[in-house]
């Protein structure tokens, strides 16, 4: 297996996303690639059970991609080891009638992870700076002062929006979360394959919606905005990692030994140490029992 470093997926200047392959050969087969994340998953485990005793770090996953690119699939592999008290998942949908009488970031505060504990959003706050660019239109139900129409929607609203992202994660950074945000990076030909998977398999067949041949067809659209959101948003308190995703496998190995390599740089964690009263007279409460 070829030896992968997560830095050269991560975002340290401007990207063009059609210069990025969205396929790694590093060299196994699905069983080697399975073994190789089982054992970053039986690491992750460890250490966040020493995390969630700890109670003082947070981690945020933030993961984005097409539809299909494998970001469920990716939640139940990489995760599937973890403590169920220390991680919660968030799938966010179309805002609800009480989410849209709040900001737009009001949903996502409220879903932030608590100290010691992992929050996994898939599909995140960027979807307000991606859908609602290639659907203008979205924008209205929100009811903001001085928009009333699609024109009113000026080139500098989304530039307030990304500063306000980007203050979002750094106060949230600098409060004891940290955060790690994916592309999962696919090919619009691997998408095909995919959709059409659903499509032939019957037990698939619940996955497949029209709407996913619709905003297909706004794939160039939503690379131009991905390219941008990422280029914008990408700092050194909530980095970006451009991941190659027409390998679900590899995929899901670069986002494990990415949270691995993180997680390891807190090097205060310590499971906290017995009481020394209470250490002192294990023998006694031994013998009590028995």
């Amino acid at each position: 297996m070829k030896s992968i470093n997560v830095e050269d997926f991560k975002v340290v200047r401007n990207i063009n996303l059609s210069k990025i392959p969205t396929k790694l050969d590093i060299g196994t087969d699905k069983e080697q690639e399975e073994e190789a994340l089982d054992k970053v998953q039986m690491k992750l485990s460890k250490k966040q059970d020493a995390m969630y005793a700890h109670n003082r770090h947070a981690f945020l996953i933030c993961l984005q991609g097409m539809d299909t690119s494998g970001k469920d699939s990716l939640i139940r592999e990489v995760f599937k080891e973890f403590n169920p008290r220390g991680v919660v998942v968030h799938s966010f949908k179309t805002p609800n009638s009480t989410e849209l009488e709040h900001d737009y970031l009001w949903r996502h505060y409220l879903a932030l992870p608590e100290k010691g504990k992992f929050a996994v959003f898939n599909r995140t706050h960027y979807e307000n700076v991606l859908v609602t660019r290639v659907h203008p239109e979205y924008i209205l139900f929100e009811n903001l002062p001085g928009i009333e129409k699609v024109e009113d929607i000026k080139p500098q609203f989304w530039e307030n929006r990304f500063e306000q992202i980007n203050n979002f994660e750094k106060h949230i950074s600098q409060n004891g979360t940290k955060i790690l945000k994916f592309y999962f990076h696919m090919s619009k030909e691997e998408q095909r394959l995919r959709l059409l998977k659903r499509l032939e398999t019957p037990e698939d067949n619940w996955k497949f919606s029209t709407g996913d041949l619709k905003e297909r067809e706004r794939w160039d659209d939503y690379m131009n905005y991905y390219e941008e959101a990422i280029n914008k948003t990408a700092t050194e308190n909530a980095p970006w990692y451009v991941v190659p995703a027409d390998d679900k496998g590899v995929a899901r190995y670069i986002v494990a030994k990415t949270i691995w390599e993180e997680i390891e740089k807190l090097t205060d964690i310590t499971e906290p140490e017995l009481d020394p009263k209470v250490a002192a007279n294990i023998e006694v409460y031994r013998q009590q029992l028995k």
